[in-house]
């Protein structure tokens, strides 16, 4: 018989779970979670190495390209919905295939993440490119769909990243960059939903942030290529303009008016003393790294 795999192992801590208190049974998940932080710190040089293997791609105008099923499929589909208000990433280069489709973010499809097949198809559909980086997400790291996706990605020349809970599986090893994240047994037994997810949550926040750090999209730690969609995030632009150039919140406001209240823009605008178009272009000549365009 294999080994079994160490996210489906029973946790002998706590084999009487259900005798315990509400606040004991809080207090036990809460303080197993430590545990995902600890296995994605271990995970941090690899992790680097992907965000430095991916900018190259996205410079090239590559894809963000996220693949699995469950929980995992839901982290990617989050992950790469997050990218475009955030840090006004095109979501046209985030992209994400779940198995079972968009019907699995709401409700569980039954086999779907079986289907390898299906993976090929999906990641296929998407029209990979040399430029295009694939991050395929199992906790169990041997979830067929992901691993059809990998095979097509890699086929396709793509650059392949396998984020597995679990060592020495094969979309750690079939990917061009294997991340485990061993964070062992759940405190219910099988539920990676719990801390196997939770470490995927923070590898996947850490990679994406880290690579929106890498291609300018952040000036020293703010979070200048925000898009000022609403209200809350009208007055976070002021906030940050305010905070990069100095000036009094009025003239962060009327720069940010003139602008398009494009953030980068403002700021280019209020510390070298230019109109909207002249700062634009100056970005533009840049690739849009705001310390770049002021000179350092």
């Amino acid at each position: 018989m294999s080994k079994l795999l160490a996210t489906e192992q029973i946790s002998e801590a706590h084999r009487d779970l259900e005798t315990r208190t509400p606040l004991e049974v809080v207090q036990a998940l809460v303080n197993d979670q430590t545990l995902a932080v600890a296995a994605v710190q271990r995970a941090a040089p690899q992790l680097a190495e992907a965000v430095e293997r991916a900018a190259e791609r996205m410079h090239a105008g590559g894809r963000l390209i996220y693949v699995g099923a469950g929980t995992s499929g839901r982290l990617g589909q989050l992950d790469a919905s997050e990218l475009p208000p955030t840090f006004s990433w095109p979501p046209e280069r985030a992209l994400a295939c779940i198995a079972g489709g968009p019907e699995a973010l709401w409700q569980a499809v039954e086999g779907a993440e079986d289907d390898y097949e299906a993976g090929r198809r999906d990641l296929l559909a998407l029209h990979p490119t040399p430029s295009d980086v694939v991050i395929g997400i199992a906790a169990s790291g041997t979830t067929p769909y992901p691993l059809g996706a990998v095979a097509a990605a890699r086929e396709a020349g793509a650059l392949t990243i396998g984020l597995a809970n679990n060592p020495e599986t094969p979309l750690v090893q079939q990917s061009q960059l294997g991340i485990v994240l061993d964070t062992g047994p759940e405190v219910i037994s099988g539920s990676t939903r719990l801390k196997a997810g939770t470490a995927q949550k923070i590898a996947l926040n850490a990679f994406s942030s880290a690579l929106m750090v890498r291609l300018g999209k952040v000036y020293g730690n703010l979070m200048v290529d925000v898009q000022a969609t609403n209200a809350k995030l009208l007055a976070r632009a002021v906030r940050l303009t305010v905070a990069a150039t100095g000036a009094p919140e009025e003239e962060a406001r009327a720069a940010l008016e003139r602008s398009g209240y494009r953030v980068k823009t403002a700021i280019v605008m209020l510390k070298k003393n230019l109109d909207a178009e002249a700062a634009q272009a100056l970005l533009d000549r840049v690739g849009g790294n705001v310390r770049m365009a002021l000179g350092g």
